[in-house]
């Protein structure tokens, strides 16, 4: 036997055997130190455009931080805005100071100084919301919380318990104990 021939069956097998352990370990994802092995990836300071079935924008989110849990692929934010369009195109602004997203993405949560801006365009009224925690279904277009919420609109101001609202229509309902307070010099 000579020499090329024995580095050669020696290359070979080690072709074979770096082959087999890539197959025997492809399934375990490498953890780097200090990384939490219960995440799948993390983003930072990013912006996503979620589609309808259409192929139309349905929500645009950013924020500085996601995390995405390995055991049921649901997602958890640090200060999100949530961008969602209303039948004209125009943006429902959403914030808080943390957030949920389900795995399928149907399903948003805002938690902590939840505030929801009108889009801020001609013709349509500025309207904002405040409340403690929001439950957003993007492919819905609708938004609810069982929290106390503030809803101010030029010349009016409502508090209640509960609120539904739907995104593109711009309709909205407080659901128990409303207040109303109306100042028609401040909707001029």
């Amino acid at each position: 036997m000579n020499v090329r021939t024995a580095i050669g069956g020696l290359l070979l097998v080690a072709a074979l055997l770096t082959g087999w352990l890539a197959l025997h370990h492809r399934d375990k994802a490498p953890v780097a130190e200090g990384e939490d092995a219960t995440k799948d990836y993390v983003l930072h300071d990013f912006q996503i455009v979620a589609l309808d079935e259409q192929g139309k924008e349905s929500t645009t989110l950013r924020a500085p931080l996601l995390e995405r849990a390995r055991s049921d692929e649901t997602m958890t934010l640090t200060t999100p805005v949530f961008l969602l369009p209303d039948q004209d195109g125009n943006h429902w602004e959403m914030r808080g100071d943390s957030g949920w997203v389900s795995a399928k993405g149907d399903q948003l949560k805002l938690i902590g100084n939840v505030s929801g801006d009108s889009p801020k365009v001609p013709g349509v009224v500025p309207t904002t919301f405040r409340t403690d925690h929001l439950d957003v279904f993007p492919n819905e277009n609708r938004a609810r919380t069982d929290a106390r919420v503030t809803m101010t609109r030029p010349g009016l101001s409502q508090t209640g318990v509960g609120f539904e609202a739907d995104m593109k229509t711009r309709q909205y309902k407080l659901l128990s104990q409303v207040k109303t307070r109306y100042e028609p010099n401040a909707a001029r």
